[in-house]
């Protein structure tokens, strides 16, 4: 009788023990889940901060490249008169640059208006293919007038390869005597010269069209 009775009070120990040890355990386990909990809401509001200020930063420096670029736009369409038509994957720069009757060669009053066109390309279109259009008034023949304008185009991308634009980016093309600015002038007829001139087509890297139409609509 005396042996059941101490068996008994030894299961009895072992069991309080054990629950003993149980509970210990849960509470072990519990305290380092809460710890565990604790620390990665910690790490993803530190997260979430640095997350927020990188966003801030890039959002910053956008505004700040679309008001740089709003700027030099207005430089071009203000200072030069360039007539600038931005859509999503191009823009298209119909510039003051003309031509004397006859010549292929880049005027030196053009100058300054064709080394501000060449810096914002470089600035904003880096890496676009940007296409030249050569014009010429209808005087002459079809044929003719086709080979004058290419060259006329050739010629400013020559002088924007010497002001450091790739000319690999740079491709030509003659357009003769098609799309008049003034239908029949020629020669020295007045709005003559408005017919002899080049057009960019800039193909926009991804992002830029939209900025571009942001730049010169004002918004944002």
């Amino acid at each position: 009788m005396q042996k059941i009775r101490f068996a008994t009070m030894t299961v009895l120990a072992v069991s309080t023990l054990s629950a003993c040890a149980t509970k210990g355990f849960v509470r072990k386990g519990l305290e380092e889940q809460r710890v565990a909990l604790s620390t990665e809401r910690s790490q993803r509001v530190a997260g979430d901060d640095s997350l927020r200020t990188k966003i801030d930063t890039e959002v910053g420096a956008l505004r700040t490249d679309l008001n740089a670029l709003r700027n030099d736009l207005g430089t071009l369409r203000n200072e030069f008169g360039a007539r600038i038509t931005a859509m999503e994957n191009q823009v298209k720069f119909a510039m003051p640059v003309h031509f004397g009757f006859d010549d292929a060669a880049v005027r030196q009053q053009d100058e300054a208006a064709l080394e501000r066109f060449a810096q914002v390309a470089s600035n904003y279109y880096k890496g676009a293919t940007i296409t030249i259009e050569g014009f010429a008034d209808p005087a002459g023949s079809a044929a003719y007038n086709l080979r004058l304008s290419r060259e006329r185009a050739d010629a400013v991308r020559d002088f924007l390869v010497s002001k450091g634009l790739d000319g690999a980016s740079l491709r030509t093309v003659g357009y003769g005597k098609t799309r008049l600015v003034k239908p029949g002038a020629k020669g020295d007829e007045s709005g003559a010269e408005l017919n002899r001139r080049v057009v960019f087509v800039v193909e926009t890297p991804a992002g830029m069209g939209t900025a571009t139409v942001a730049a010169i609509s004002g918004n944002e």
